[in-house]
């Protein structure tokens, strides 16, 4: 089974959407599921999971409604105020809400905090380590600078977390120094795993191809393994770079390589055993 862990859904109109603009403004209108369905079927991908876009938790009970009518949503990674006192009881009450089946995660958009260092403040570890307790999948949305949070993962071995996007590498520029340094050591973890996403958009946009990728899928792969990181498309962000088969198939060429077991687990396998998809 071919899993796609990390892909969007949004109606600009219905929430705060401030970094639609500039570059992103094209696909500055609604997607939905028959948007996403003709991708997946020529692609030949089975499941998604679908992660939150804006913080609202009034977003996520959309998406877990949304994930019990839609044949291909397996899971939600979603939002909750991780500052809150009351965010135990949130969880909770989000879990046993009629679709709370689908809730596998939470996120934070944390690379947007001016302090690189928020992961790190006691409330906000006090709202990830309730996530662990909840039996949650906590995704890491950081950029390299924000990459202290090794910390919190140094603290927190009882929390599965998963880094978005491979940390968001500056592919474009080429500076791979301090994303190297900074995130090799989060492999030392067995409870840290690895989106392989996100990365088109971080390279050249309109110049792009599969072997300016290789060298950061083959790193990740190398401090990682091949069962913890895990194919997520981006999508809808991914079309301002390249359509979804492009995508999915420069991950493809990145680890042709690999058996094809291993190949197996890093396109579905992986994501089906951290998120525990289909276990709800």
């Amino acid at each position: 089974m071919i899993v796609d862990s990390h892909q969007h859904f949004w109606r600009p109109e219905k929430g705060d959407h401030p970094w639609l603009t500039g570059p992103l403004e094209p696909i500055r209108r609604p997607f939905g599921p028959e948007d996403l369905r003709p991708a997946l079927h020529e692609c030949g991908v089975d499941r998604t999971v679908v992660v939150r876009t804006w913080a609202s938790v009034g977003e996520m009970r959309d998406f877990l409604d949304l994930a019990a009518r839609t044949d291909f949503l397996a899971g939600v990674v979603g939002w909750v105020d991780l500052t809150a006192a009351d965010v135990t009881a949130t969880i909770a009450g989000l879990r046993e809400s009629e679709h709370g089946r689908f809730l596998v995660g939470l996120r934070h958009q944390a690379h947007d905090e001016p302090d690189p260092r928020w992961h790190l403040r006691p409330e906000v570890e006090r709202g990830i380590a309730a996530i662990g307790a909840a039996g949650l999948v906590y995704d890491l949305l950081v950029r390299p600078r924000e990459l202290a949070a090794l910390e919190l993962v140094e603290r927190h071995p009882e929390v599965t977390f998963v880094i978005d996007h491979i940390a968001k590498p500056p592919i474009a520029g080429g500076q791979r120094a301090e994303w190297e340094t900074r995130l090799a050591p989060f492999a030392g973890h067995p409870n840290v795993h690895c989106k392989l996403s996100g990365m088109v958009t971080e390279a050249e946009r309109q110049s792009w191809t599969p072997e300016v990728l290789h060298p950061y899928v083959d790193a990740v792969l190398s401090w990682f393994g091949q069962g913890r990181p895990m194919f997520g498309s981006d999508w809808p962000v991914c079309l301002v770079a390249g359509s979804y088969r492009q995508v999915f198939d420069a991950l493809r060429h990145c680890i042709r390589d690999l058996p094809a077991a291993d190949q197996d687990r890093v396109l579905g396998g992986n994501a089906i055993s951290v998120y525990r998809l289909g276990s709800g």
